[in-house]
């Protein structure tokens, strides 16, 4: 038996050093491209959710023939604004699902203008991950304007 042991090779601490270095390499580099992937999805998602937003902005107006003020803001499409100019048709569960605005994927609010200040009727902001006005790539904020197709 013990002859059988001496015969049995094991790894030695190098070689388990070694493996050990691979397989951080090779997770530093997965985790890296996952999280370039999160980033992306979290614009993507930012822009799909404007989107809605903008559909619920534009039924409003066909409903009354103006757009929420800047005052108002998007709360107007969940329950009926109670000052400024007042819609008068309009639906009794409001314009978006669920009954509250969403947040942003960083889990911030959206801001809205409108008159817009880039021209356009109305404006919707997500500052993005930064939270903070302006900002490059993944911190730079998304627009509806911006998003049009």
């Amino acid at each position: 038996m013990k002859k059988l042991l001496r015969g049995a090779a094991g790894m030695t601490l190098i070689e388990i050093m070694v493996v050990i270095t691979i397989l951080g390499l090779i997770a530093t580099v997965v985790t890296v491209n996952v999280l370039d992937r999160l980033d992306e999805a979290k614009v993507s998602t930012a822009k799909t959710q404007i989107k809605g937003l903008e559909e619920a902005l534009d039924q409003y107006r066909r409903d009354n023939g103006f757009y929420p003020a800047t005052e108002q803001g998007l709360q107007a499409l969940i329950e009926k604004p109670s000052t400024g100019r007042i819609p008068s048709r309009y639906p009794p569960k409001g314009y978006l699902k669920g009954g509250k605005v969403p947040k942003d994927p960083w889990n911030g609010e959206y801001k809205y203008y409108s008159p817009g200040l880039q021209g356009h009727e109305y404006e919707i902001y997500s500052l993005g991950r930064d939270g903070q006005e302006g900002g490059e790539e993944i911190d730079a904020d998304i627009s509806s304007f911006e998003t049009e197709s």
